[in-house]
């Protein structure tokens, strides 16, 4: 069987914009005086990552903060695109990566899950059948009626992470954005995405917390500056990191 995800020496790039010229003075300004000149600087977010992710296997992304682990993920999600090299992805894809992504604020939560389990392929007939589910464990009760742009980042979590697993996703892409969320509820989106692993679906995940790692994880991938440090066993990658990441102590 074909590997549900592919990912073949991807590089992405970003444009950094100095001096942004937001008004048009500001330009006028800049075609006499190179001071206030908008300069615009390639910053490679990730260099040349490849690997495979079997079906119903669960892979951890780890790497300090600005390694390329939210990029790599929304690429897989295909919100972004790489600049150069190819993604494949075999399933439906259920990311829980932004807080709010797809979601039209001035809408209930209620109204939210419609467009947005819709917006997957679903039909009404298909929301209706898992509605109390994402109500239920989103536990936001009688707030599922009041308008989403006054949830608080828990709420957002919660109903997010709430339509996502009720999708019935084949490739569920998860970013550290469940930290929002109160322990306990983190705890049972940990066990929603354990009980999705024993279904045979495919997992990836982000995390700081090495113990969620090896819980939910097969592999881990380490990135460091938009480079791939190494792929494999939990809690090998986990020990390298730590060690990467360790301050060093200069001697006489």
């Amino acid at each position: 069987m074909l590997p549900a995800i592919e990912v073949r020496h991807v590089w992405k790039q970003f444009l950094i914009r100095h001096n942004r010229a937001d008004s048009l003075k500001e330009r006028f300004i800049g075609l006499f005086n190179q001071r206030y000149r908008e300069r615009c600087e390639p910053f490679w977010a990730l260099r040349d990552i490849s690997f495979t992710v079997e079906h119903g296997e669960a892979l951890g992304l780890i790497g300090p903060n600005g390694s390329g682990k939210s990029t790599l993920l929304r690429l897989i999600a295909r919100t972004l695109y790489p600049t150069k090299g190819e993604i494949i992805v075999r399933g439906r894809v259920a990311p829980m990566i932004e807080l709010g992504v797809g979601f039209h604020h001035e809408l209930t939560g209620q109204e939210n899950i419609y467009l947005n389990a819709s917006l997957y392929g679903l039909t009404r007939r298909e929301i209706d059948r898992v509605y109390h589910d994402i109500v239920e464990f989103s536990e936001l009760g009688e707030f599922i009626d009041v308008p989403v742009k006054n949830y608080s980042t828990g709420m957002y979590a919660r109903l997010g992470f709430s339509i996502a697993v009720h999708l019935d996703p084949d490739i569920l892409l998860v970013d550290e954005v469940l930290a929002v969320g109160d322990e306990r509820f983190q705890n049972k989106c940990l066990e929603k995405m354990l009980e999705l692993r024993k279904q045979g679906k495919t997992i990836v995940f982000i995390s700081h917390i090495a113990e969620i790692v090896q819980r939910l994880c097969d592999r881990a991938c380490l990135l460091m500056q938009g480079r791939m440090v190494e792929l494999g066993e939990v809690s090998k990658i986990i020990e390298l990191y730590r060690s990467a990441a360790a301050p060093r102590v200069l001697t006489p």
